[in-house]
């Protein structure tokens, strides 16, 4: 372990360096973050998932600077240019900016003015005016320097190289790029106007044809929106501090007096400001800019993902599942309690009255003889028409009828692995088992995805897509591993998530399972090919066997601690199972007395919470919930209107909320609430239940303004008593 890094580390996380070490260590033998932040409390003092994960990516990016290091030590020595006060500088580096910086110099180069400069003999000539004697007369000192057949034909000529060679000097002074960089950072501001000729075709930007605001305050999403109309030609973006800041730090740098000999060295100063300079930090604070919006972005998308994923399942019911349409008709599907297909065809409920009156009998029948507890309709196009047509079939009035979000079913539907799971099925039947098994369990059906596809993001094609991924990777895999997998029902899929499996062991769990029959306890997954001992300890503790062999299989207490369960339970003059049942049992326990050297209190409370709860899922209860009735369409809105909906995205700069009508309203944040909110995510998330007030309906643009302020006639408080979380 680099101690430098892991106290640079510690100093970011503000956590003790003996936290980091027992993390990275930890990483460093194969743990997982969940596997870590569940089961080694005692070792990393409690750390959670999100600082373990800010450890293994810190350790990462100063691993590679630790090799961009030695390449360029390597680079030096080869060229012989390493001495000893160069190689105390180069690894005395602490950031990669500053690491190139100090290389700059000396890094093989292109042609440029300068080195053309000096293979004409001008460098003596640029040192002397360096030194900026006030009796230096540059004129006459260039005079010296006129050779034609060297390509220097006058004196100016040989005072414009010297200059050139100056400009090129400050440019890669270590010292001077920090000072600049900071500037840049401190007062740099980005501004957009539009490309010549881009007014119309650059419509969508308009918001930023003549744009500026200081570059530290700038958002994420505007960032990344000035980039993408760059990238597209309509938009012209720089990111710039004052000028005259730049070069008057640099003039206190460089410049010594108002000689001739000084006012040639401002004279490249400048120049090497405007020509190099300026170019090479806009280019770097342009990526840090980059690099900062991207991460703010991702952060956004995975807090979405994350509700998304953890929200509340009907759990297993029998669901009839609609993937409506005009025209085609509904592509419906029954799933058994276990999300199984049980029967599919299509009925044509919107295309007259004879076949309308026949979907109606049919499909109350496939409620009756597949005993139906929950009806699943997607909420694309006829979704909101379809559910008015079933709530008036006369349908027994406990069974609900849920508008399920469809986005990515279609990908999923056309994709492999649901060619696999239905190969015999066309994609419209696999799309409606996707809607329907959504309804039962959002997370097993959601994890089958691309979470690009999803639709809870804000500009997710324009991050970093590696970052992106990772990041809502270990968005997936805690939320997986928070929920449990039951292992004898997970599919490939879902099991790939779990710490310490991946695809190739889910996939020999699943075969496993199918040629054996299921598991019986925890300890047969030791017979699945090619999982050893390390991906056993890894994933045991997520993984569930419901009726297993143990009853401690269902919990989420790990396989390591079930004889310390057991010594619990003949302390208390019973069985483990007993534990589990009764809490006058668990009473008497104290944990203190259990304390050794590798299982302290945090493993400990963790396994008492468990013994009171066992397997129970941590998600909240599933809440029915129901859009307005007569609500189907942009044209039904009216300005004022109060109607319930579903936050589906949070953005920096709002919500998008569905209130039934085919088309997601926006709340800006100033309308999220009525005292100042920093961002949407401290007063929305992903699937709440909101209602939102119409504050204006733009037909022409199909666009939607929503409010969920309190209304201006009602008292203060009186909105948000009916906004509820799913």
């Amino acid at each position: 372990m680099h101690e430098q890094h892991l106290a640079a580390i510690a100093g970011e996380l503000q956590v003790s360096p003996a936290r980091v070490r027992a993390a990275a260590e930890l990483l460093a033998a194969g743990g997982t973050v969940p596997f870590i932040a569940r089961y080694r409390k005692e070792a990393t003092d409690s750390l959670d998932e999100v600082q373990i994960a800010a450890v293994r990516d810190r350790l990462e990016q100063l691993g590679e600077l630790d090799r961009r290091r030695e390449a360029i030590l390597a680079s030096l020595a080869e060229r012989g240019l390493l001495d000893a006060a160069l190689e105390t500088a180069v690894r005395g580096a602490a950031t990669l900016a500053r690491l190139e910086d100090i290389y700059l110099p000396h890094r093989p180069k292109r042609r440029t003015r300068a080195t053309i400069a000096r293979e004409r003999g001008l460098e003596p000539l640029a040192d002397l005016l360096w030194i900026q004697d006030p009796g230096c007369d540059p004129g006459r000192a260039a005079a010296a320097f006129v050779d034609p057949e060297r390509g220097v034909a006058t004196a100016d000529e040989a005072l414009q190289g010297a200059r050139d060679i100056l400009a090129e000097r400050v440019s890669e002074h270590a010292d001077a790029r920090a000072a600049l960089r900071r500037l840049f950072r401190e007062q740099g501001v980005l501004s957009s106007r539009v490309a010549r000729g881009k007014e119309e075709a650059g419509a969508k930007f308009r918001d930023w044809f003549a744009w500026e605001e200081p570059a530290l305050r700038a958002p994420s999403h505007r960032i990344l929106a000035i980039r993408r109309g760059e990238q597209e030609g309509c938009l012209v973006m720089h990111v710039l501090p004052p000028e005259e800041a730049a070069l008057r730090i640099l003039e206190q740098l460089f410049v010594h007096g108002a000689s001739p000999a000084a006012r040639e060295v401002a004279a490249a100063t400048a120049d090497g400001y405007r020509r190099l300079l300026s170019l090479s930090l806009e280019t770097e604070l342009r990526l840090e800019l980059k690099t900062r919006a991207d991460a703010e972005a991702i952060a956004v998308f995975a807090a979405n993902l994350r509700e998304l994923l953890l929200a509340p399942p009907l759990g297993r019911r029998r669901v009839l599942a609609l993937d409506p349409g005009f025209r085609t008709g509904c592509k419906l599907v029954c799933l058994d309690r276990q999300g199984e297909l049980t029967h599919h065809e299509t009925v044509h409920p919107h295309t007259g009255a004879g076949q309308a009156a026949a979907a109606a009998r049919r499909v109350a029948e496939l409620v009756e003889r597949h005993e139906i507890e929950a009806i699943a309709v997607g909420n694309g196009t006829a979704g909101r028409e379809t559910e008015a047509w079933l709530a008036g079939l006369g349908l027994p009035a406990a069974l609900p009828v849920v508008m399920v979000n469809e986005s990515g079913a279609s990908i999923y539907s056309a994709g492999e692995l649901a060619r696999r799971e239905f190969p015999d099925q066309d994609v419209t039947v696999r799309g409606s088992v996707s809607i329907g098994r959504r309804l039962q369990d959002p997370l097993a059906e959601l994890v089958k995805l691309d979470p690009k596809s999803i639709g809870v993001g804000q500009y997710q094609h324009d991050v970093d897509q590696p970052a992106l991924k990772r990041g809502l990777d270990d968005v997936v895999t805690s939320c997986v591993n928070a929920v449990g997998v039951d292992v004898n029902s997970a599919s490939a899929a879902l099991l790939t998530y779990v710490a310490g499996l991946g695809p190739t062991l889910a996939a020999n769990v699943v075969a496993h399972r199918a040629a054996h029959g299921p598991f019986p306890s925890r300890r047969a997954l030791r017979d699945v090919p090619r999982l050893g001992p390390r991906a056993f300890e890894q994933a045991a503790g997520f993984l569930r066997v419901p009726g297993g062999d143990d009853p401690l299989d269902a919990s989420a207490v790990h396989p390591e601690r079930y004889a310390l369960v057991a010594r619990m339970a003949r302390d208390c003059g019973c069985a483990v199972a007993d534990l589990l049942r009764d809490e006058a049992r668990r009473a008497p326990i104290d944990p203190a007395r259990y304390v050794t050297a590798d299982v302290g209190l945090p493993t400990l409370r963790d396994i008492l919470a468990e013994l009171a709860r066992p397997g129970r899922d941590p998600r909240a209860r599933y809440v029915p919930f129901r859009f307005a009735d007569g609500v189907n369409a942009l044209e039904d809105l009216a300005v004022g209107m109060r109607l319930p909906g579903i936050v589906t995205n949070v953005t920096d700069f709002g919500a998008f909320i569905d209130i039934g009508v085919h088309q997601d309203g926006l709340a800006h944040v100033s309308q999220l609430a009525d005292r100042f909110v920093r961002h949407p995510g401290e007063v929305v998330k992903v699937q709440q239940h909101v209602m939102a007030r119409v504050i204006e309906v733009d037909l022409a643009r199909r666009r939607i303004s929503l409010s969920l302020k309190p209304d201006p006639a009602t008292p203060q408080g009186s909105a948000s008593s009916s906004s509820q979380r799913a």
